[in-house]
């Protein structure tokens, strides 16, 4: 039984380190990318040569640091590697993050020509005074217009936002995400503000400078988020994610939430791809010029060996991901995971908890679930 694949690709280079940011990201400091699209090939194909053989892709992803720095023509590179290498899906998805500052707005339509199909558009914020404090090259303004140019341009557009920000309050924020949904974009993806340790805010909280919203007010925000998209016509079809319609929905996300295969290339980037039969874990080395040299001297960037991966390690990633999405956890997933059903009396004590719901198979969270997600899911993986 095969699940749909994809690819990951880890650009990793941001104009600006943003505080709230613990990714693998660096300073750009003039790098033109040549070097580094290179070696993100020659990762791919020493990928093919090594993984099990499946499907097409349906989905390529763009991720970051800041894709949005890349040049088209060497985008348009890495996914005519991909089609050469695994092929493509008729319906394949091409993603890539980009950040709204007008001088990578002017890209857009070149991104389009290249064969990027989705944008995912770093907005965060409406608001000057938020982007201010959040860190964003970017103003209120340059954010419309970039949503504007990626409709324009006939990208199918995601918008990323971050709530619970100091001194925001429910109305406030309710504000703000009505005059988001009313931009044209069809997919909407709301973050809570996280403090991550080692970033600026991380320091900043530490000194005192910086109060993170109570749990009480964040858990308010959250449900004011899910009711007033709900009211704009988008579905909470994910914790995090909102999208008008079916085909609206992240189709690269979807291979994460049913942890299907997915190759990582890039700094850093992660995968989980099929060797010799086995689910396993890849890690690229982190550091761009150690990725360089990994990909010179082994053919993939892999930081040493790829793990193979315990039963009890994939039922850990399956179930902390696979309960996130409305649809729930299903069953032919795990049958394709070799993951066993969760006893069932641990199944009814969560439903008469009003936190779940079963059907067909398909273990869904509820509304009032989805807040406990992470102790439904770990109570389900350490049943294994």
């Amino acid at each position: 039984m095969s699940a749909p694949r994809g690819v990951y690709v880890h650009w990793p280079w941001c104009a600006r380190i943003c505080p709230y940011c613990d990714f693998n990201v660096y300073r750009a400091r003039g790098e033109d990318g040549a070097a580094m699209t290179a070696a993100i090939i020659a990762d791919l194909e020493g990928h093919a040569a090594r993984m099990d053989p499946g499907p097409p892709l349906t989905s390529i992803f763009f991720g970051g640091g800041t894709p949005s720095l890349m040049a088209p023509g060497q985008v348009e590179a890495v996914i005519g590697a991909c089609a050469r290498l695994f092929g493509l899906s008729s319906d394949c998805e091409i993603s890539l993050e980009a950040n709204p500052t007008d001088a990578e707005t002017a890209r857009f339509a070149g991104l389009k020509a290249a064969g990027v199909t989705r944008l995912s558009l770093g907005v965060q914020s409406l608001e000057d005074k938020a982007l201010r404090m959040l860190g964003r090259n970017h103003g209120a303004d340059e954010a419309l217009r970039a949503v504007e140019t990626s409709l324009r341009a006939g990208l199918r557009t995601s918008l990323d936002l971050i709530y619970a920000r100091p001194g925001q309050t429910v109305e406030m924020w309710a504000q703000e995400l009505s005059r988001a949904a009313g931009l044209g974009a069809e997919h909407i993806s709301p973050y809570q503000l996280t403090i991550e340790a080692g970033t600026a805010f991380d320091r900043a909280v530490r000194r005192g400078v910086l109060t993170p919203a109570p749990d009480a007010l964040a858990a308010d925000l959250y449900e004011a988020t899910g009711a007033v998209l709900g009211a704009a016509g988008f579905e909470a079809y994910e914790i995090s994610n909102h999208a008008r319609g079916a085909g609206a929905r992240s189709a690269h996300n979807l291979l994460y939430w049913r942890s299907a295969d997915w190759i990582g290339v890039g700094p850093g980037a992660h995968g989980r791809v099929s060797l010799a039969g086995q689910r396993s874990a890849t890690v690229a080395a982190d550091r761009p010029g150690a990725y360089l040299a990994a990909v010179a001297a082994r053919g993939v960037g892999w930081d040493g060996p790829a793990e193979p991966l315990s039963l009890q390690t994939i039922a850990e990633e399956y179930w902390l991901s696979a309960l996130r999405p409305s649809q729930g956890a299903c069953a032919e997933d795990r049958r394709r995971l070799g993951i066993k059903d969760p006893p069932a009396a641990l199944v009814a004590s969560h439903g008469a908890s009003g936190w779940l719901t079963v059907q067909d198979g398909a273990i869904a969270l509820t509304p009032a679930g989805r807040l406990l997600a992470d102790r439904v899911a770990l109570s389900f993986a350490q049943s294994v």
